[in-house]
């Protein structure tokens, strides 16, 4: 008969096989960092938000070999500080501060209406002279960065977000994962009715009767390549593909979500250069302006998108122009000098009814040498995508590998249990 060490001994390698498989999933990006219970009381100890998320922070910092990117998760340790609120009366202003490592900070502040809550700010504090994290800084500074942020809910309902949601600050990325989060709690306790985030489930709308121009959803649009030159020769390249996903209300009150391409061939292009802005002005068709402004970071020297505007017509909308604008974004981030690449599709929020998709984007802002486009800085998108089947292949390939020694290795030991007579 086997002998039973041998079996122990094939299952403590299957075992090790399958914890080897999990961090391969983990470096992949597949596994997320645990996620944490926040909670901020008042003095009475009721509480007045709860938080239960995991985070993970993309930050680029200044080196003496040029500029590096930080990648990093909020820790199981990181606690809630007294400095946290409930705000004034409880009714007003409250605010959620999370403290982790050497001396960073994550802050949720949070404001209401009549109907609705939301996170008005979200700020994070970081010290680069923290090595472990940022190893190789040239500065020690303590850094403050801050975004308006699209997390809201209900009044006593709480925000549930199981997707990925990016928050963009100057140079850093928070990216927040599988999120319930609620303030202005009534009862001590997460709310049992919920508001989703739109990244789970766009809001619903009615199934138009046939409208008065039907048009199906267009497929990916035609890349091209735009070019804003000023006194001082090139200040913008930029190589993709623009879609406008448009959510308005008709004459007749009900709310519908259309999606429009940008057609480079019935577009006029224009734009500006200056020291610290360059803009793409788009015209054509019913678009009266697609408006993009990109600005820099002298400190990090960076350069990214910093503010979309659209106007257009719209021939069944209610009123006589549709309008959005956002101001606060910091999307497709490179180092001067550099480009920023990304071949998957990206999705930037301008507001609740406009979103800006971007196709096979390759752009560079200010200093363009020659009209060709600098070295790539690759988006986290593409690396993810490409890290992601890599890991998982070689995570595959090391278990069936530690599974057959296994095998071999308790079949031999089966084999040594027999004695000849």
């Amino acid at each position: 008969m086997a002998a039973p060490g041998g079996a122990r001994r094939s299952l403590l390698l299957l075992l090790l096989g399958i914890c080897l498989y999990l961090s391969f999933l983990e470096l992949a990006g597949l596994v997320h960092g645990a996620s944490a219970v926040f909670v901020v009381k008042d003095g009475n100890g009721t509480a007045c938000i709860m938080a239960n998320f995991s985070a993970a922070f993309l930050t680029s910092y200044d080196t003496q070999s040029g500029s590096k990117n930080a990648t990093f998760d909020l820790p199981s340790n990181a606690e809630v500080l007294n400095s946290s609120s409930c705000g004034k009366e409880n009714a007003s202003d409250p605010s959620l501060v999370i403290a982790f490592g050497r001396g960073h900070t994550l802050t949720l502040n949070f404001a209401r209406n009549a109907t609705r809550y939301r996170v008005q700010l979200m700020r994070f504090v970081y010290n680069l002279s923290d090595a472990q994290i940022f190893p190789n800084a040239s500065s020690k500074d303590i850094k403050t960065v801050e975004a308006i942020t699209d997390i809201k809910a209900d009044i006593n309902k709480k925000y549930r977000c199981v997707s990925s949601n990016e928050i963009h600050m100057s140079n850093v990325t928070v990216t927040l994962h599988d999120a319930t989060i609620q303030a202005y709690l009534s009862n001590n306790s997460f709310s049992k009715e919920e508001t989703r985030c739109e990244q789970d489930e766009p809001s619903p709308t009615p199934a138009p009767t046939v409208p008065p121009h039907p048009s199906p959803s267009p497929e990916s649009p035609s890349v091209y390549k735009y070019n804003v030159s000023g006194t001082n020769g090139t200040c913008l390249l930029a190589s993709m593909g623009l879609q406008l996903n448009i959510t308005y209300e008709r004459k007749d009150n009900t709310t519908v979500r259309r999606v429009f391409n940008i057609n480079p061939n019935k577009t006029h292009v224009s734009g500006s250069c200056t020291t610290q802005l360059v803009t793409l002005e788009l015209r054509g068709e019913d678009i009266i302006l697609l408006f993009f402004k990109f600005g820099m970071n002298a400190t990090s020297s960076r350069f990214f998108l910093q503010e979309i505007q659209l106007n257009m017509t719209l021939p069944d909308t209610r009123g006589p122009t549709f309008e959005a604008a956002n101001s606060s974004l910091r999307a497709l981030q490179a180092t001067i000098g550099n480009s920023y690449k990304c071949n998957a599709e990206e999705r930037l929020r301008v507001s609740d009814a406009l979103y800006v998709n971007i196709f096979k984007v390759w752009v560079q802002a200010f200093q363009v040498e020659g009209d060709k486009f600098g070295s790539v800085e690759e988006c986290q998108l593409d690396e993810n995508n490409m890290l992601i089947p890599i890991a998982v292949g070689g995570a595959l390939a090391g278990l069936v590998l530690i599974v057959l020694i296994a095998y071999l290795i308790g079949r031999k030991r089966s084999h040594a249990g027999y004695q000849t007579i």
